[in-house]
């Protein structure tokens, strides 16, 4: 593979890199038993700010249609400034199912192709099965016997080190990448400073805001790879995030009148900089059928790294 081919698998893997780092603010952890009737988002918008109770209620019923809706249509975008030297924006939109897990999305931005003339404008990423698959371009193709999609396979990867715990934490992080919102909503009600901001209109839709934040010990303590920690390690973890200045996660919701997230905002402040992800969801309940590219048209990065002995 020429040099300006192994730059644009260079910016695939940043794309992947990406789509877990946003990852990594999600929660995997248990969910949350929603009553069987609860107040809709506007019920009480006419009497005034809701109460925090009302507030729980609202999230809770907001988490069962979501977790029955199943797949929804997505934007997202992600903002970075000041932490470390990778400060930019990527967007990304498409669709997506959290049962069972599947993605097809559309990413762009600066921090997709910062730095390297070979990166493509735009990148299409599809997760399938525990396996990735990126778009690598027209480029890509004529340079690989027509093949312009790179797959990683991270099963594969995690079975090839022939550690289990790496085994779970590698593949169980497959699903954060899916950025189940239904999750996150279960994860928000965690916020001990839970509350109702007001209603606003998103994209001509009524909604009602709410708000919370949650420490770095909490967000860590509902994710499932965390519990691979030793104490030790644990321990190390939270020392060295509170070195970065990160004092917690604010997250802001948007809840429709008919009960579903049009929008959630998860915001990161560090010592260094600010990272903040905005993802708007709409069609709840699409149906979507995200399909693999054909074999043909696809190279397998990791077995090719194998094959020339690259750890």
């Amino acid at each position: 593979m020429s040099k300006s081919a192994w730059k644009r698998a260079g910016v695939a893997l940043t794309a992947v890199a990406v789509v877990t780092g946003v990852a990594g603010c999600q929660d995997d952890g248990d969910s949350k038993a929603a009553p069987k009737e609860a107040p809709k988002a506007s019920a009480e918008a006419s009497s005034g700010a809701q109460s925090h109770g009302d507030a729980t209620k609202v999230i809770q019923a907001a988490y069962e249609k979501t977790s029955q809706a199943k797949a929804a249509k997505v934007k997202m975008t992600m903002s970075v400034e000041g932490v470390g030297a990778e400060s930019g924006a990527i967007e990304m939109s498409g669709v997506q199912s959290w049962a069972p897990a599947a993605m097809d999305i559309t990413m762009k931005g600066s921090m997709l192709s910062k730095g390297n003339p070979d990166a493509p404008e735009q990148m299409r990423m599809i997760m399938l099965d525990d396996v990735m698959y990126m778009d690598a371009g027209a480029k890509q193709a004529a340079e690989m016997d027509g093949k312009r999609w790179m797959k990683l396979d991270l099963g594969a990867a995690a079975g090839a080190t022939g550690d289990k715990a790496m085994q779970k934490q590698l593949t169980g992080g497959l699903d954060n990448m899916n950025q189940d919102p239904a999750q996150q909503l279960a994860l928000l009600l965690d916020s001990p400073d839970l509350k109702h901001i007001g209603a606003e209109k998103i994209d001509g839709l009524q909604t009602q805001h709410y708000k919370g934040t949650l420490t770095f010990e909490q967000m860590l303590k509902s994710n499932e790879s965390s519990k691979l920690l030793s104490k030790e390690d644990h321990d190390k973890l939270i020392a060295n995030v509170k070195k970065t200045g990160l004092k917690g996660y604010d997250t802001e919701l948007w809840v429709t009148e008919d009960g579903y997230p049009a929008r959630m905002d998860i915001g990161m402040t560090m010592a260094e900089g600010t990272m903040r992800v905005r993802a708007d969801y709409t069609d709840y309940g699409t149906q979507i059928a995200v399909q693999a590219p054909p074999a043909k048209d696809t190279f397998d990065l990791f077995e090719m790294l194998k094959g020339m002995g690259t750890a």
